[in-house]
């Protein structure tokens, strides 16, 4: 009889959230399950159930996961194209990718619809954390105006973007990219706004 080697609890974690963010992404948040996930990664329901504490626990868990490694790679992004080896463009599709093919958007929408809209905190709170991280670097307090501005709608018209955005640009006759390239001229005349 073979036995599996016992992880310490941080990996163990990791190693759900990361099988939780796939099962995500390829079948959406309803497949999002304590038993789905136990069963990709080979554990037991019971041990995810000591970890996360409910299925309500692991998406919590998972959308903070979610925030957090999104915000780091969106922060990085900002900083190059601060440094001027980036793009607004490129900051603008990191965020619309997290909330449409890292399934961000379709977890906070099952959250809502469940009533576990607690769960949205923690992605909340490192949005904000970004955000005044981002904005203490600008110049000035309208700098830090202009920062909350944008965030607040590019987070939403990201959101916007993966529920229904693809279909209602396409019935307004517009171009499938019309939101993305909507929120790139916006953060690329805030740039220009606060530089000026």
């Amino acid at each position: 009889m073979r036995t599996r080697k016992r992880l310490p609890p941080e990996e163990s974690r990791l190693i759900a959230l990361e099988a939780a963010r796939g099962l995500l992404i390829e079948a959406g948040p309803q497949a999002v399950t304590l038993k789905a996930v136990a069963s990709r990664i080979g554990r037991t329901h019971a041990n995810l159930l000591h970890h996360f504490g409910s299925a309500a626990g692991l998406q919590r868990d998972l959308a903070a996961h979610l925030a957090s490694t999104v915000c780091a790679t969106i922060a990085e992004a900002v900083r190059a194209s601060r440094a001027g080896l980036g793009s607004p463009r490129e900051v603008v599709d990191l965020a619309f990718d997290a909330f449409d093919k890292e399934g961000a958007g379709a977890l906070a929408s099952w959250m809502i619809l469940t009533g576990n809209e607690d769960a949205l905190t923690p992605i909340v709170e490192t949005i904000h954390a970004l955000v005044d991280e981002i904005a203490a670097e600008e110049a000035g307090g309208r700098g830090v105006a202009v920062v909350h501005e944008d965030t607040l709608a590019l987070v939403l018209m990201a959101m916007g973007d993966a529920l229904i955005g693809k279909a209602l640009a396409r019935s307004l006759g517009l171009e499938d990219t019309a939101a993305r390239d909507r929120a790139q001229r916006m953060l690329e005349g805030s740039i220009e706004q606060v530089r000026g």
